[in-house]
C-alpha cells in the first residue's frame, strides 16, 4: 500500500490551464501503473489517463491533445498538465495507484484496477 496526495487544483476560467501534482509515499515496486480520474458534479467516477512503469500510456477521448501526464520518480511524484480547459473539465481530481504490477492497457481507466487512491484535488473551469 502506497499513500498519495495529490495537490494543484484551483478555479480557472475556461481556455486556461492548471499543474495537478500527485506524491506518492511507500514503496512502489519495479513495475506498477498509476494515473489519474475525475468526478464531476453528480457523474461517475472516470478515468483521465493512465500511466505504467514500462512507459506505456491511455488517455481518455475527452482530454486527448490537452491534457499531458508524466512523472519524476526522483521526486515520486506524478503530474498532470492540464491546457485548453472547458467548464466540462470541472471535477474532482484523483490520483490512484496499482504499485505491484502493470495494468493491462485497457484497463488503465478502469478504476477496479486502482489500489490505493489520494483525495483529491478540486478543479473548477468557469465559462
Amino acid at each position: 500500500q502506497v499513500q498519495l496526495v495529490e495537490s494543484g487544483g484551483g478555479s480557472v476560467q475556461a481556455g486556461g490551464s492548471l499543474r495537478l501534482s500527485c506524491t506518492v509515499s511507500g514503496k512502489m515496486a519495479y513495475s506498477y501503473s498509476w494515473g489519474w480520474f475525475r468526478q464531476g458534479p453528480g457523474k461517475e467516477r472516470t478515468g483521465v489517463v493512465g500511466i505504467r512503469s514500462d512507459g506505456t500510456l491511455r488517455y481518455s477521448d475527452s482530454v486527448k491533445g490537452r491534457f499531458t501526464i508524466s512523472q519524476d520518480n526522483a521526486k515520486k511524484t506524478l503530474y498532470l498538465q492540464m491546457d485548453t480547459l472547458k467548464p466540462e473539465d470541472t471535477g474532482m481530481y484523483y490520483c490512484a495507484a496499482e504499485p505491484r504490477s502493470i495494468i493491462f492497457f485497457g484497463g488503465l481507466l478502469d478504476a477496479e484496477y486502482y489500489t490505493d487512491w489520494g483525495q483529491g484535488t478540486q478543479v473548477t473551469v468557469s465559462s
